[in-house]
């Protein structure tokens, strides 16, 4: 088993390894103290996944209720959000009690904001059950709900106090949500470390996936030691989001947000060469990265439609947005383009 500490507001550790769900009760009992618990999931995991991490608390001596969604991003949404707080009370959870996430990123940025904002915040742990979520969402202390108007537009900054990755559960995700987790294992590639890209690149290492794991974490929580909020250098955390999430929205979340990504990291990298920021090859490494891994890299939005979504971006301020441009495989910079050139982005990446 690995781990990694992160050392925010709040330290906690994020376990790597084989055969954690059964040992779910054993580890959380070192961090919090037998008390009644509230596994969130979807309608998929809750058939995989529940009874065993169910089990596991109970025998522990935790008493425990499940709360269970429709899965998918549509449910990512305050409506979802009111439900699960009203389901806590009902429970009469108390500020000593625990919220589980169990599955996916939606399952982990709605519990977690659930346990941000329930009696102004009570503790909750990280399981999370596909390859994006154990790379990415689970760590940092991001929890959010989707708005009409976008993505992600509610939320809180509000850390877990354990995060638990088994590598079994991941080895049996279905093709197209494993390749979720290898769009943002290549964007941790493209930002600090080439040797990373390389390896996700030639579509060949499962065998090494824990490995992987630990890198992707480590270098987030490097970036989120220094900027737990947001508000500099965890921006590059957001390579080929912007566009990402506005072909993710337009889609009417149809497309996953990780091929949605895949799709945004191709694009800025392909403005970034034509605007003289990248150096030439960075975009043509990129496409033949996502193509190795079954990715999608071009969309059949307009540049209008994408630059549509991307001004209601969260990462707007003002009269700018936050882009994201890779200089190399392995070196990215932050540029703020003003809103009124953001379609001409949009329009440059696509023709290039």
């Amino acid at each position: 088993m690995r781990s990694v500490t992160v050392k925010t507001s709040a330290t906690y550790e994020v376990l790597i390894g084989s055969g954690l769900l059964q040992k779910t009760g054993e580890a959380v009992k070192k961090v919090i103290s037998p008390c009644k618990a509230a596994i969130v999931t979807d309608s998929t995991v809750v058939h995989l996944y529940e009874e065993t991490v169910r089990k596991s608390l109970t025998e522990a001596g935790f008493s425990v209720c499940t709360f269970v969604f429709p899965a998918g991003e549509a449910s990512k949404n305050i409506h979802t959000l009111s439900h699960l707080l009203e389901f806590l009370a009902k429970e009469e959870m108390t500020r000593t009690d625990l919220i589980v996430a169990l599955g996916g990123g939606v399952t982990g940025d709605l519990a977690g904001f659930g346990a941000a904002v329930y009696l102004r915040g009570i503790p909750f742990v990280q399981i999370p059950t596909t390859f994006l979520a154990a790379i990415d969402s689970s760590v940092g202390g991001k929890t959010a709900v989707d708005l009409e108007a976008g993505k992600n537009l509610a939320g809180a900054f509000y850390q877990p106090k354990l995060v638990l990755c088994d590598t079994d559960v991941l080895q049996t995700l279905p093709e197209v949500v494993f390749a979720d987790g290898i769009a943002e294992a290549l964007k941790y590639g493209v930002l600090g470390d080439d040797a990373l890209f390389e390896k996700i690149a030639r579509g060949d290492f499962r065998q090494e996936l824990e490995e992987i794991i630990e890198t992707c974490v480590s270098m987030k929580r490097d970036v989120v030691e220094e900027d737990e909020f947001d508000t500099g250098k965890r921006q590059l955390l957001n390579l080929g989001h912007t566009f990402g999430h506005a072909i993710e929205q337009k889609s009417h979340f149809q497309m996953t947000h990780g091929h949605a990504v895949a799709i945004g990291m191709h694009l800025i990298a392909k403005a970034a060469e034509a605007k003289g920021i990248a150096e030439k090859g960075t975009a043509a490494a990129i496409a033949k990265a996502l193509e190795q891994n079954q990715l999608p890299k071009e969309t059949e939005f307009s540049p209008a439609e994408v630059a549509e979504g991307t001004l209601r971006d969260k990462k707007r301020r003002g009269g700018t947005i936050s882009f994201v441009f890779p200089k190399k495989i392995g070196a990215c910079e932050i540029v703020k383009i003003p809103v009124e050139e953001v379609e001409a982005l949009a329009r440059t990446a696509m023709e290039s």
